[in-house]
């Protein structure tokens, strides 16, 4: 397995704040008297119990379960993977960053595709890393994270991490999971591999073992942003060896998910029905998205998300549509990094299908 930063190997305490439910857990019994976590537990709430109710103010008081052992027991029964590979944290952002603490130290070497998911590269900068890009590989038909030189340059670079998004974002593109088994193999031996699955769950082949195996080197961070529709919450999910979340707990801020989000999770999990509905409607809007797109002659790339990518003749257009459709108050994206400038990114929402709602982008397709 590759090494932590060096820091973590320091003498010193595990979280010396594990809270009220991890500590009844460990004791096997309650305690009914809180006379030591200065919470505002006398706090009266009254302009909260007039907004949201009684409950919202149960919620509000208390620091939360620091080891989400709810969350992560529905978890571990829906997805088939050992409770103990899996740690939740304040969304799949919060995930990228901890990983970062735990493994890469300042002036280290950090590896991502240039144009893919900015935030790894904001948070890379931000520890002092030195981030390296390669570019994407390109051809007629895709637009994709190029595994092979992700690894050469894990070597040449002497890279303490690789960051891959599958699905990617923004272009959509699903690697299988043969050839992210490759890439892991391929990496230096002490190269950690930071695998960014926020879109997993609109794979259509979600369910295959692959996706619950937990894999030596390697961090994956999950979401329920998307599929589950709780991005406003902030809770996602990391699945790793035991002894690697162990590592990322030494580091991790406390109470990073509320009781609120913790609950709001478990009641959402209870009824995964709904869940499986929401990503078949989704899926369902971006194949009707692309075929609308494709049938006016445009470029939509493969996805395996919950939104298409479009890409289109050059930068100059892109940001031509982009910014006349904000202007008419519809925002859509379009990659911040020059490389992927041509590219546009829709979401599969209904109001997406709505007609006319984009055809600024049509006329431009028409014309072009």
């Amino acid at each position: 397995m590759p090494r932590f930063a060096d820091h973590l190997y320091h003498p010193g305490p595990d979280n010396p704040f594990p809270g009220i439910w991890v500590l009844q857990r460990r004791l096997g019994r309650t305690i009914p008297h809180r006379l030591g976590s200065n919470e505002g537990l006398d706090m009266p709430h009254a302009a909260l119990r007039r907004h949201f109710g009684d409950a919202m103010v149960e919620h509000a008081y208390c620091y939360g379960d620091s080891e989400a052992l709810g969350v992560r027991e529905r978890l571990s029964r829906q997805q088939g993977i050992p409770l103990e590979a899996l740690l939740v944290d304040a969304g799949a952002d919060s995930l990228l960053a901890l990983a970062l603490r735990a493994v890469a130290m300042p002036d280290e070497t950090v590896i991502s595709s240039a144009g893919t998911y900015p935030t790894f590269g904001y948070f890379a900068r931000g520890q002092g890393c030195r981030v390296v890009e390669v570019p994407y590989a390109e051809d007629q038909d895709s637009l994709a994270p190029d595994l092979q030189a992700l690894a050469e340059a894990a070597h040449t670079q002497h890279a303490r991490l690789v960051y891959l998004a599958n699905p990617d974002n923004p272009s959509g593109h699903l690697h299988d999971d043969e050839a992210v088994k490759k890439l892991r193999e391929a990496l230096p031996e002490d190269c950690w591999l930071l695998l960014d699955e926020a879109y997993h769950d609109f794979r259509p082949d979600a369910d295959t073992p692959f996706g619950r195996e937990v894999l030596p080197g390697v961090i994956r961070c999950r979401t329920l942003s998307k599929a589950h529709g709780m991005a406003g919450m902030r809770i996602g999910y990391a699945i790793a060896e035991a002894d690697t979340l162990a590592m990322l707990m030494k580091v991790r801020i406390h109470y990073a998910v509320s009781t609120l989000t913790l609950s709001a999770a478990e009641v959402v999990l209870d009824h995964p029905a709904e869940t499986r509905q929401h990503i078949a409607d989704v899926i369902a809007r971006r194949e009707a998205l692309a075929d609308h797109f494709r049938a006016l002659g445009a470029e939509v790339l493969p996805s395996a998300t919950n939104f298409i990518g479009i890409r289109l003749p050059s930068a100059e257009l892109a940001g031509q549509v982009h910014a006349a459709l904000l202007d008419e108050g519809k925002l859509i994206a379009r990659p911040a990094h020059p490389d992927l400038g041509h590219v546009l990114r829709i979401s599969a929402v209904a109001d997406a299908l709505t007609p006319g709602r984009l055809a600024t982008l049509e006329r431009a397709l028409q014309d072009g």
